[in-house]
């Protein structure tokens, strides 16, 4: 079990934003973290603490040139995901991602689009894709979502269709949309469900605030689910300690 971090992007500045709030309209935004500084403080940090497969969020278009200067602070440090493509992937990865995210080229009207997924691995290789499979509950299901996590498509997370993904990813990311941002505790069945099913790097983000967050992942998942941290830490504005859970970390994978 590993911290991955995070920097979120949204109209080139560094923020924390609730998850299920961001809409192409912009209506009804809630922002829960705006930084005064730049992509690059955060890569630089990231890099001294030796936090590596964080990921580069764009959120929405206009993006691009803050994302790059997040990568460029750390070179094959962080992943990078946000309206990736099989035409732009490629760019990103000389551009110093060390993989490119992908949803909604993948996931595309409502379904997984078989093409496009192995129209990517075809320009950059399995061992450079991540598949984001972010998604919310429905009829006590979880589907993976799209379009500013707002549209659900058909296809529902479960042992199968994992195990089908996996041939053609290294990892996943999970965000579990309804409690992204919220700071009110995770999805712990969601957790429990990636810690039988996944046999590939995994991260879970969504929810987690205190330490006993951390402990029920580490447990649940089984000690192999990977987790993501963004508002809940005093980097971003919340109460939870950065250095304090870089330590936890640190001592965990002694």
């Amino acid at each position: 079990m590993r911290l991955r971090p995070c920097i979120d992007i949204h109209s080139g500045r560094v923020k924390q934003i609730v998850g299920g709030s961001l809409s192409d309209k912009g209506e009804g935004l809630i922002e829960n973290f705006i930084s005064d500084k730049e992509p690059s403080y955060y890569g630089e940090m990231f890099q001294k603490d030796n936090l590596t497969a964080g990921h580069v969020i764009m959120l929405g278009p206009g993006n691009t040139e803050a994302a790059l200067e997040a990568l460029k602070s750390y070179p094959s440090g962080l992943q990078v995901g946000g309206g990736i493509n099989s035409d732009n992937a490629k760019f990103y990865l000389d551009n110093g991602a060390s993989h490119v995210i992908i949803t909604s080229f993948v996931f595309k009207d409502g379904e997984i689009n078989w093409e496009n997924l192995n129209k990517v691995v075809e320009v950059i290789g399995k061992e450079k894709l991540v598949l984001d499979l972010s998604c919310r509950k429905k009829d006590g299901k979880y589907y993976v979502v799209t379009d500013r996590w707002q549209k659900y498509t058909n296809f529902e997370l479960n042992k199968d269709n994992i195990a089908k993904l996996e041939g053609y990813c290294d990892e996943f990311l999970v965000h579990a949309v309804d409690v992204e941002g919220q700071c009110r505790g995770i999805q712990e069945d969601l957790v429990e469900l990636l810690g039988e099913w996944v046999t590939i790097p995994t991260t879970y983000a969504g929810g987690v605030h205190t330490f006993e967050d951390i402990e029920t992942i580490k447990r649940l998942g089984q000690n192999k689910i990977d987790v993501t941290i963004g508002s809940a830490l005093d980097i971003f504005g919340g109460n939870l300690s950065y250095s304090e859970v870089v330590e936890y970390f640190e001592k965990l994978n002694k």
